[in-house]
C-alpha cells in the first residue's frame, strides 16, 4: 500500500564512502546486541562506509592489535539469533585512566576511525563521550610522542559517538526501551511460569530474586505479566508496616480459596528505615491453610533508610508469620541468557540502522547522542542528556525522594506502578465507591494470546471503581443467547499468563442480532461495553453506533481494544496477541535454519497468517533475518520473483549458506506458496535448494508474551477509567444517555501515546475489502529488512535527523514494549 507523500531523504544521498566506522559492545552483555552490530555493519557497508569490529569492549580499543578488524557482510551471518555478544565485551580499567584512552585513540588513527557506535549502559556511553571531548588534545599528544604525523590531527579532527543502549535492566532515562529488556522479561516469565505448575502440585510459597541493583524495571514489569501478589523495588521502598500487610494479603487471597500468590523481589531491596524484617512480629501460625504463593524480589530492593530487602529475608518473614512452606529462586544470570525475542532483534535493528544513519550526519558540531526509543519511534536524544537523567534517578533514591525517583523514570514506569497497585491490591467492600454501573465484557474475533490479562485488568479496575462486572461468553453469539453473567475479583485469578480467550469467542456480528442484544442489555442493565478483539469488533463497534438510532439500548459508553494476531485494526500501531505470534514465527523460523546446519545451500519458504495483512510476515521477515517477504500491501510480479531468485543465487556463491522467504498467506492469489516454492526449487536446481513450511494456527497459540500481557494489562486498565469516566459525563435523570462520536471509541497506539479514538472516525482511514488499515505504519520497516538482506533499495529516512531533548516525565504511555 503507497505511503502518502511526503518529504523524502533517501540514504542514497548519504554517502559512506571515506568514512570508518567501528562498533563495539561494552559492560554487560544483553540479548540483542549481535542484532543491533549485525544492523551497524550491513548497514555501514551498504552506504559505502569502512566497518570495523572492537572485540572485548574498551579493552580491545586499548590494546588494539587483532582485536580490531574490519567486518565483511558474511561475518555477521547467523548471528541474528545469537544471544550474548559475539564480538565480547569486558569491564576495562584501563581505558577509564588518561594513559588508556591515548593509546585507544592512537589505533582508532593508524586505523583512520573517527565514527564510533557503543553499545552499552551508562557507564560505557559516559566514557565514550569522555573520550570525544578529549580528541583533539589525545591527538596533539600522539603528535608529540612522534607516533602519528602532524597532519593527522587535521585529518581526523573529530570523533563522532552514537550510543545505543544495552541492557537487561531498562535503567537509561530517554528510551522506553533498552535493548535486552523483552527478552530478559521472557526469561522471567518462563521461570514464573513454570514455577507455577510445581508449586500448585506441592501447595508452597515461592520467593523469586530478579535482576534490577538500581532499577525495579523487570521486578515491577514481570509482576504486572504474572499477576503477583507482592513486588518490591529499590524506587518505592514498602511503607511502616507492610510486613503485616504482605501477610495479610497472603492469607486473604488463600483464604478465598486462591492456590497461586506471587511476590518479585528486587535484588537488594530495602525497607524504609532499615529495621530487621524478621524481628518485626509474628501473627498466628497459619500453616493449616494448604494453598500457593510466590513472592518475587527485585535484585535492588530497599526499606527506606537503604537496608536490603533480601529473598531470605522475605522467606524467614513468611515461614514465621504463616508457617507456610517457602522455597527461594534466584534467577541471575539466566534473565541475561538464551535467544533474543523478537522484539529485541527489531529494536536493535531498527536503533543500528538508524545509528549509522546518525553517524553519516554528524558535524563537528554535533553532540554524541544516544538512539532511543519513543512509544513506536526510534528518536535520538543529546546522550549526556540521558546520563545526567540517568544520574538524577539515582540520587533522587539515595536522598529518600523516592516518589519523585519514580516520576524521573518516566510515564512508562509510574504507570506500570500505578496499574499494579490498581489490579494486585483489593481494597474492602465498606471502602469501594458504589456507582450502581453494570459494564459488560466481551471477546470477538479470533482468539489472541493477551486477551485474558485484558478481561482481568478490566474486571479488576472495574470492580475498583465500583462497578458490576459482567462476562459474556461466545462473543455477539453468547450475548444475543444470554450467555451473560457477573464476574467478581476472584474469577479472574490467574488469568494473565492463560493463552486463547477464557470467556470464549466468535467472529459473529451483532447485526442480525441487535433486537435481541438490545433485549439481554435491558434485562441486565447494561450501561457500558467493553469490547476487545480483532477487525470483527472493529465492525461490531461501528454496527453498534448506527443501531443508536434504532435502540436506545446502544446509546452507552462503549470502548474497543485492539486483540488480533494480524494487527489490521485501523487506529493502532500495535494489536494484543502479535507480539506473541511474531515470536511463535520467530522461534520456527530459528529451528527451521538449524535443522539446515548441516546442509549447504538450502532456501526455506515459510507461510504466515494475517489475511491481507503483511504485519506478521515483515517484521517476522525482519526479526528472523529473512531475504524477502511477500505481501499483498506491496505487489510483486514474476519478474520480481526472478530477481529474487536471482538475488539468492549469488549470495548462496558466496560464503551464504541458508536463505529464508516469507509469505503473507493472502500475498497474491495465484502466486501462492506453492508457486513459489516450485519456482525457487527450479531456478535455484543446481545452486540450492528448497524446503517449504505453512506456520498455521501454531501463530494463534500458547502463552502471551510479556509484551501482551502487559500491553492488554495497561490498556484495558486504561479504558476502564474512561468507561468510569464516560458513565459520570453520560448519567442524567437517573439513567445513561450517550450518542455522541467519542462515546464509542477505539484505544489504540499512535506513534508515541495512548490515543481514544471515535470508531466512525476511522471508517475513512480503512480499506474493508481487504479488512486493513489505508496507512501502516510498519510499511516503513521493509526496506530495512531489504538492505540487511543486501539488496538495493530507498530508505525513507524523513522521520529521522532530528535531536530532540530529554523532557521530564515526558509522555510514555508505551512499554516495551510497544514499540515495533
Amino acid at each position: 500500500m503507497a505511503q502518502p507523500d511526503t518529504k523524502k531523504i533517501f540514504f542514497e544521498n548519504l554517502s559512506g564512502a571515506g568514512k570508518a566506522i567501528a562498533v563495539l559492545t561494552s559492560g554487560g552483555d544483553a540479548q540483542g546486541m549481535n542484532a543491533a552490530v549485525r544492523a551497524v555493519v550491513r548497514m555501514g557497508l551498504y552506504v559505502g562506509a569502512k566497518v570495523y569490529f572492537i572485540h572485548e569492549g574498551y579493552q580491545g580499543m586499548v590494546d588494539g592489535g587483532e582485536n580490531i578488524r574490519e567486518a565483511t557482510w558474511e561475518s555477521v551471518s547467523s548471528m541474528l539469533q545469537v544471544g550474548g555478544t559475539v564480538i565480547g565485551s569486558a569491564r576495562c580499567k584501563e581505558f577509564r585512566t588518561h594513559e588508556g584512552r591515548l593509546k585507544a585513540a592512537h589505533n582508532l588513527v593508524q586505523r583512520g576511525i573517527t565514527n564510533l557506535c557503543v553499545i552499552g549502559g551508562d557507564g560505557s556511553l559516559t566514557g565514550a563521550n569522555l573520550f570525544r571531548e578529549e580528541w583533539s588534545g589525545l591527538l596533539g599528544e600522539l603528535v608529540d610522542q612522534g607516533l602519528i604525523e602532524a597532519d593527522a590531527v587535521q585529518k581526523y579532527s573529530a570523533l563522532h559517538i552514537v550510543g545505543m543502549v544495552g541492557s537487561i535492566d531498562n535503567d537509561f532515562c530517554g528510551t522506553d526501551m533498552t535493548i535486552g529488556t523483552d527478552s530478559a522479561l521472557h526469561r522471567i516469565i518462563e521461570v514464573v511460569d513454570a514455577i507455577m505448575t510445581t508449586a500448585q502440585s506441592h501447595q508452597r510459597t515461592f520467593v523469586l530474586e530478579v535482576m534490577g541493583r538500581h532499577c525495579g524495571y523487570l521486578a515491577l514489569v514481570s509482576a504486572l505479566a504474572c499477576g503477583a501478589d507482592w513486588v518490591l523495588i529499590p524506587e518505592m521502598p514498602p511503607e511502616d508496616g507492610w510486613e503485616e500487610k504482605m501477610c495479610q494479603k497472603l492469607s486473604a487471597t488463600r483464604s478465598r480459596g486462591t492456590r497461586l500468590n506471587i511476590i518479585i523481589v528486587a535484588e537488594g531491596a530495602l525497607d524504609r528505615h532499615g529495621k530487621s524484617i524478621t524481628s518485626s512480629f509474628v501473627k498466628d501460625n497459619r500453616a493449616g491453610m494448604k494453598r500457593l504463593n510466590i513472592i518475587i524480589v527485585a535484585e535492588g530492593a530497599i526499606d527506606r533508610n537503604n537496608k536490603p530487602i533480601t529473598t531470605e529475608c522475605i522467606k524467614n518473614l513468611v515461614v514465621k508469620c504463616l508457617g507456610f512452606d517457602t522455597r527461594v529462586t534466584i534467577l541471575g544470570h539466566v534473565q541475561r541468557g538464551g535467544t533474543p525475542s523478537a522484539f529485541d532483534r527489531i529494536l536493535a535493528s531498527r536503533m543500528g540502522v538508524e545509528a549509522v544513519l546518525a553517524l553519516l550526519e554528524t558535524t563537528a558540531n554535533t553532540p554524541a547522542c544516544v538512539v532511543s526509543l519513543c512509544g513506536n519511534q526510534s528518536v535520538r536524544l543529546p546522550l549526556m542528556e540521558c546520563v545526567q537523567m540517568t544520574q538524577e534517578v539515582q540520587k533522587a533514591m539515595d536522598e529518600k525522594r523516592f516518589e519523585e525517583a519514580v516520576k524521573l523514570r518516566g510515564r512508562s514506569f509510574e504507570n506500570n506502578l500505578k496499574t499494579y497497585k490498581l489490579l494486585a491490591h483489593r481494597k474492602p467492600e465498606s471502602e469501594l465507591p458504589t456507582s450502581n454501573f453494570n459494564v459488560a465484557v466481551l471477546n470477538v474475533g479470533a482468539p489472541a494470546a493477551g486477551m485474558n490479562a485484558a478481561v482481568r485488568s478490566a474486571v479488576r479496575v472495574g470492580i475498583s471503581e465500583g462497578h458490576k462486572m459482567f462476562a459474556v461468553s461466545d462473543g455477539f453469539e453468547g450475548f444475543y443467547k444470554g450467555q451473560i453473567k457477573e464476574i467478581k475479583w476472584a474469577d479472574v485469578g490467574g488469568w494473565t499468563g492463560q493463552g486463547g480467550s477464557l470467556l470464549g469467542t466468535k467472529r459473529t456480528l451483532p447485526a442480525k442480532h441487535v433486537d435481541k442484544i438490545a433485549e439481554q442489555m435491558r434485562k441486565h442493565n447494561i450501561n457500558a461495553l467493553l469490547v476487545i478483539g480483532g477487525f470483527e469488533a472493529f465492525e461490531s463497534l461501528l454496527q453498534l453506533y448506527e443501531a443508536r438510532a434504532t435502540y436506545e439500548e446502544f446509546c452507552i459508553p462503549m470502548c474497543m481494544l485492539p486483540a488480533t494476531i494480524s494487527n489490521n485494526v485501523p487506529g493502532t500501531d500495535l494489536s494484543i496477541g502479535a507480539d506473541t505470534a511474531l515470536n511463535a514465527i520467530v522461534e520456527t523460523c530459528d529451528r527451521i535454519k538449524q535443522s539446515a546446519s548441516g546442509t549447504k545451500r538450502r532456501v526455506f519458504i515459510i507461510e504466515t497468517m494475517g489475511g491481507y495483512c503483511g504485519y506478521l510476515a515483515s517484521v517476522g521477515g525482519l526479526a528472523a533475518g529473512a531475504d524477502a517477504a511477500y505481501i499483498y500491501e506491496e505487489p510483486f510480479d514474476i519478474r520480481d520473483l526472478q530477481a529474487n531468485v536471482e538475488h539468492l543465487t549469488e549470495k548462496m556463491k558466496t560464503s551464504i549458506q541458508r536463505g529464508l522467504v516469507l509469505r503473507n498467506e493472502n500475498s497474491n492469489e495465484n502466486y501462492t506458496t506453492d508457486f513459489i516454492y516450485q519456482l525457487y526449487s527450479e531456478e535455484g536446481r543446481g545452486v540450492f535448494d528448497c524446503r517449504k513450511n505453512v506456520l498455521g494456527h501454531m501463530q494463534q497459540g500458547g502463552a502471551p508474551s510479556p509484551f501482551d500481557r502487559n500491553f492488554g494489562t495497561k490498556i484495558s486498565a486504561k479504558a476502564m477509567q474512561w468507561i468510569s469516566k464516560k458513565l459520570v459525563e453520560t448519567f442524567r435523570q437517573g439513567r445513561v444517555f450517550a450518542n455522541t462520536e467519542d462515546s464509542c471509541c477505539l484505544l489504540g497506539m499512535r506513534r508515541r501515546a495512548l490515543v481514544f479514538q471515535p470508531v466512525v472516525q476511522l471508517k475513512e482511514e480503512t480499506d474493508f475489502v481487504h479488512r486493513i488499515p489505508k496507512e501502516q505504519w510498519w510499511l516503513k520497516l521493509r526496506p530495512l529488512m531489504k538492505i540487511l538482506a543486501k539488496y538495493k533499495t530507498s530508505y525513507d529516512v524523513s522521520d529521522s535527523g532530528q535531536l530532540e531533548h530529554v523532557v521530564r516525565n515526558r509522555p510514555k504511555e508505551s512499554d516495551a514494549s510497544v514499540a515495533m
